[in-house]
């Protein structure tokens, strides 16, 4: 398991990878919470994402191999590409044919191979798995691995380091790694703090493998959160469990409720988010959530979304 401990540490590699992020007042989602919302800004880390952190974290820690290699929705890739190229070896990102051609580019701008295989994260994961066995590349996974829990869970540090009297923080929910490592960072320091997962209702593997009380397989769907798609494994290891276990409240979300997010982080706030780290406002502006316990922080978990479906969502047309 990860420790209080593993999350110091991994702050301590990863300062000068990673950028600190600011945290700003919502007037708006505060009115509509019925008490103080703060947005936590990991949007505008380098590479579009808070996935810079695990990634960084993790590839920091690599002994020899011919390179580097996961499965990725596109955040996850994107940041181990970055990773990749400080540390000067090769990266091969595997995706499916659902991942947003605007991650597919960034990822090749980075001078990794994004290497298309499969029509669902899992089937991605098998050729990052081959890579592993048949060509010696060494395979970060993009959250079921402790160090990229842990330095997710630096996120945790910093937002009570910025906001100590923060009641509860709602954290996108996809395969569990930021959830997890955030709460338990946040959880260790402050235990009454209450952890909200928030994700969406298409497709959403956590949620099913928590109801059905194991990890379970899940038809992964096109959603505005394409960010929070994928299984979480049939063998996971850590980030089940840890939900399981640290997890408050878990909402689920309509593809309407997801783009209103999109639209009011836009409009009323001037941020440009993927609908991954528009579920926090989301839930809020549906009433799913409220911050009537005291200061509510929200993950704003990315900004690489694409420029034709943002401005799709903005008119209207999704």
């Amino acid at each position: 398991m990860v420790t209080l401990e593993d999350i110091r540490a991994a702050q301590a590699r990863i300062r000068g990878m990673v950028r600190e992020t600011p945290m700003r007042a919502s007037a708006g989602l505060s009115e509509a919470a019925g008490g103080p919302v703060w947005l936590k800004c990991e949007h505008e880390q380098e590479t579009g994402a808070f996935k810079l952190r695990g990634a960084s974290n993790a590839a920091a820690q690599l002994g020899q191999a011919a390179g580097v290699t996961t499965a990725s929705t596109g955040n996850h890739g994107r940041a181990l590409a970055h990773a990749a190229r400080q540390l000067g070896i090769p990266a091969i990102i595997c995706v499916s044919r659902l991942v947003p051609k605007n991650k597919i580019a960034a990822i090749e701008a980075l001078g990794a191979e994004a290497r298309v295989t499969g029509a669902s994260q899992d089937e991605a994961f098998e050729e990052a798995r081959r890579l592993e066995r048949e060509e010696g590349f060494a395979l970060i996974p993009p959250f079921d691995h402790p160090d990229v829990v842990a330095g997710q869970g630096t996120l945790g540090l910093e937002i009570l380091g910025q906001l100590p009297e923060a009641a509860a923080i709602a954290i996108p929910l996809s395969g569990g790694g930021l959830l997890a490592g955030v709460a338990l960072a946040a959880k260790a320091l402050k235990p009454d703090i209450r952890i909200i997962g928030i994700s969406m209702e298409r497709g959403a593997a956590m949620a099913a493998s928590l109801a059905a009380g194991h990890p379970v397989e899940v038809e992964e769907l096109e959603t505005l959160a394409d960010s929070l798609g994928g299984g979480i494994g049939l063998e996971n290891r850590l980030t089940f469990v840890l939900c399981r276990d640290l997890m408050d409240e878990l909402i689920l979300l309509t593809e309407d409720e997801i783009a209103e997010g999109i639209r009011f982080l836009a409009a009323e706030e001037g941020e440009t988010v993927e609908g991954a780290a528009a579920v926090g406002a989301a839930a809020v502006l549906a009433g799913k959530l409220r911050a009537e316990l005291g200061p509510l922080v929200l993950l704003l978990s990315g900004r690489n979304i694409d420029p034709g479906l943002h401005r799709a969502v903005m008119e209207g047309e999704r």
